[in-house]
């Protein structure tokens, strides 16, 4: 176990990382199609084939999945990598004619407003960073300010990629990705330890407890500064985040298990799905692990539960991981 999403075999992930302009894309590729389902809180969101994936629309699966910065401009990032898995003949074949159709949906954060340099004119980076990502995916993949992470901030403070995975035993495998860009803080008042201590493993993120004693009452502890800030815009704050598990769901047990991951979100982040966040979960299936047969019905809803409730765990402790993780740019952005 590496404690990633890709403990989940037959998912790989790459980022593509352009420094100077503090942005990137991280790709998601499926060896093989999977089972994929979308959960959408925030209400600034900026996104790509999301309803294709809704429980009652035809197509259940994806090829791969993008996540970028450069809020619309990112979304060109798909284009490449759905245009170069239908050069390898990956995706739907409707007719004997025509290429490959490559299922790829993506979600973007808004990072425009970093101090990296932007002047790109009409040529922005993502088209060729999506085609970077989808050629460096691999089962090990940097973590912090990487990809889409790169210019990221959460609360006050850098944000980043962040990747954790759970055995629940018996090969059933539970991980999660998160790219945090969050408006609010993922660290507690005393500043160094985070709002989803409890759920740490190991110290995969710096193993800091909270004081014995802390001060909750404030519900949006750092409202002032990102208001001075400016970070108080629809839209300039999201955490993009895929859950996957290797057990075989329905995409309408996936939407569930997005739903639950969501409540990963709010425990590491506060506050969470505001107006201004896009805050989006993906969940994925690579299908390797079977259920009870549908008709012991309430067997199979209490193994859901369970995965959703881990999936949660799990997006917490990546959020957290994400931060930690960008270490020094972390240092840097909070002391402004």
């Amino acid at each position: 176990m590496l404690n990633l999403i890709t403990d989940v075999s037959g998912l790989l992930v790459g980022h593509a990382t352009a420094v100077n302009a503090h942005t990137g894309v991280t790709v998601l590729r499926c060896a093989k199609p999977m089972k994929a389902a979308v959960d959408v809180r925030g209400g600034g969101p900026g996104t790509r084939e999301t309803d294709v994936l809704l429980p009652e629309n035809l197509v259940d699966e994806i090829d791969a999945l993008v996540l970028s910065g450069g809020s619309v401009f990112g979304l060109a990032a798909a284009d490449s990598v759905a245009a170069a898995l239908s050069q390898e003949g990956v995706g739907l074949s409707l007719t004997d004619r025509g290429p490959a159709i490559p299922i790829v949906p993506a979600a973007v954060l808004h990072d425009l407003g970093n101090e990296g340099e932007k002047d790109w004119a009409d040529t922005p980076p993502y088209h060729r960073l999506g085609t970077e990502a989808l050629d460096a995916v691999a089962i090990e993949f940097g973590l912090g300010a990487k990809g889409a992470g790169r210019g990221a901030t959460a609360g006050t403070v850098a944000g980043g990629v962040g990747s954790t995975s759970i055995n629940l035993g018996e090969n059933v495998i539970i991980g999660a990705l998160a790219v945090v860009n969050a408006m609010g803080s993922v660290l507690l008042p005393d500043g160094e330890s985070f709002y989803a201590w409890p759920y740490e493993q190991g110290q995969e993120f710096g193993n800091k407890p909270p004081p014995p004693k802390y001060d909750l009452g404030d519900p949006f502890p750092e409202f002032g500064r990102l208001h001075a800030a400016g970070r108080l815009q629809a839209g300039t704050n999201t955490t993009l985040a895929a859950v996957a598990t290797t057990v075989a769901l329905t995409n309408t047990e996936l939407k569930r298990v997005a739903m639950m991951a969501h409540d990963g979100i709010a425990r590491a982040i506060r506050p969470a799905h505001t107006p201004f966040d896009g805050d989006i979960v993906f969940a994925l299936s690579n299908g390797a692990i079977t259920l009870p047969d549908e008709t012991a019905r309430f067997d199979r809803a209490s193994s859901v539960a369970r995965i959703g409730s881990a999936a949660a765990d799990c997006l917490a402790r990546a959020i957290a991981r994400g931060v930690y993780e960008s270490g020094d740019r972390m240092n840097r952005l909070s002391t402004r």
